[in-house]
């Protein structure tokens, strides 16, 4: 933002128009024809015209006061610049460490609807990663911990580590932390695996679990608010590309 605002703190409009312009490494979100910055007072500025424009929807969809919780792509757009760029290493190793106990590896041993439901969004994931990667996975039943095959630990870092743009490492984070799989979200990612189906992947055993108690109120407000998380993070990352 203009003069270092944080872009993260509520605060009135001062703006009027909120637009893009062409920049060295991408398009610059401008503000009244005033170049934007993050929090930590770096340019913002975007990889791709499609995201530019996306984020400048954004600011010129506030009203009278600046609401962050409504600009996704501004927030996703700062931690990418201020946090990832800074960081690319550790965001890869920790995206990475989810192989090591991917949500899909870890199966149901009864009642059978569930094991059924769990093959049916799982299987299809972990049949991605070793046509598309080369990463063949152990599968456990329950808790117990399973050490996965190094060589399928290193396809995944290397895939992880294939893409070191910090706008793209930004979204995936987010799909992998919320999604509890690296799988599903390098699935997604890569465009193998819709939005719908990598959210409902991740939500195998509380679909099946409300299917049979009902749904707690609190409980679908909180994953509501994830769901609208994860669907930001993959509309980034679509965009950055």
């Amino acid at each position: 933002m203009p003069d270092g605002a944080d872009a993260t703190a509520a605060t009135r409009r001062f703006y009027g128009e909120a637009g893009i312009r062409p920049e060295e490494g991408g398009f610059g979100l401008v503000l009244d024809g005033r170049p934007a910055r993050t929090p930590g007072r770096r340019p913002l500025t975007l990889p791709t015209e499609a995201l530019g424009q996306a984020v400048a929807a954004e600011w010129a969809g506030q009203g009278p006061t600046i609401d962050p919780r409504t600009m996704p792509l501004t927030r996703l757009a700062n931690s990418a610049i201020d946090g990832v760029a800074r960081e690319v290493a550790a965001v890869q190793a920790d995206i990475v460490r989810y192989a090591g106990s991917d949500l899909v590896a870890y199966r149901a041993g009864e009642p059978e609807p569930l094991v059924a439901m769990q093959a049916t969004a799982w299987d299809p994931v972990l049949d991605w990663a070793r046509e598309a990667l080369g990463a063949r996975f152990v599968l456990s039943q329950g808790v117990m911990f399973v050490e996965q095959p190094p060589a399928a630990l290193d396809r995944v870092r290397a895939a992880v580590e294939a893409d070191s743009s910090p706008f793209r490492l930004a979204a995936l984070h987010v799909l992998t932390t919320l999604t509890g799989s690296v799988l599903i979200a390098l699935m997604h990612a890569s465009g193998a695996l819709d939005a719908d189906a990598a959210w409902a992947a991740a939500h195998v055993d509380e679909t099946f679990q409300e299917s049979r108690w009902g749904t707690d109120g609190e409980a679908a407000l909180r994953r509501a608010a994830r769901e609208a998380e994860f669907r930001a993070a993959s509309r980034f990352s679509k965009l950055a590309r």
